[in-house]
């Protein structure tokens, strides 16, 4: 269960890091906006993203409450917002700018509405070992942090252009999906066995 949820937060922060690392540059070199236009527009992402990220917070509660399902109060949000910033992939197929900042902002709305991370994090850690996993956790999201610079990069500089990048963050974001609903399984907390050594 616990593996899941690092699977998913190692794919979540690629798309991040994505929009903290070559963003800007996209919107530069393959849209061919100013310095000071991109500046500008990639404000605008975070922005939605923070939106997204306490509206998700609302919806959640509300299904757990009517629902009683963690499962379903956590995975539900998780799916369509990240389902929503699988959308990214769809600029590589306009050439219009001002379609291309809207996909990329309702990409960052779904990426802080499917960010349910730590929710799920508090939802299932076992109590004695919640330092732990928290660590754990942070750690997934780091490795996401190193690799997706660096895959980017590597993908820009062997085909010339953002399209694979955009479909590599795309397709991160379905695996976050996948996981949570085919490794992660039902939604609860861990119980370490008597006897067992606190891990994850």
């Amino acid at each position: 269960m616990l593996v899941g949820i690092f699977i998913a937060q190692y794919c979540v922060a690629s798309l991040s890091t994505f929009f903290i690392s070559w963003f800007p540059s996209y919107l530069v070199e393959a849209r061919h906006f100013s310095m000071v236009q991109a500046g500008f527009v990639a404000a605008l992402p975070a922005i939605c993203g923070c939106i997204g990220g306490v509206s998700a917070g609302f919806f959640s509660d509300w299904l757990l409450r009517r629902t009683g399902s963690l499962g379903i109060a956590r995975k539900v949000p998780i799916t369509i917002g990240l389902g929503l910033s699988a959308t990214i992939i769809l600029c590589n197929y306009t050439t219009a700018n001002l379609v291309v900042v809207a996909i990329m902002c309702a990409a960052f709305f779904g990426k802080g509405f499917g960010a349910l991370g730590w929710t799920v994090i508090a939802d299932t850690a076992p109590k004695e070992a919640i330092g732990l996993t928290g660590g754990l956790f942070n750690a997934a999201a780091s490795v996401g942090g190193i690799l997706t610079p660096i895959a980017i990069g590597m993908i820009i500089s062997k085909t010339g252009s953002y399209d694979g990048a955009l479909l590599y963050v795309g397709l991160h974001v379905l695996v976050a999906i996948a996981a949570y609903w085919l490794v992660v399984g039902k939604i609860g907390r861990y119980v370490l066995d008597d006897g067992e050594t606190p891990s994850a």
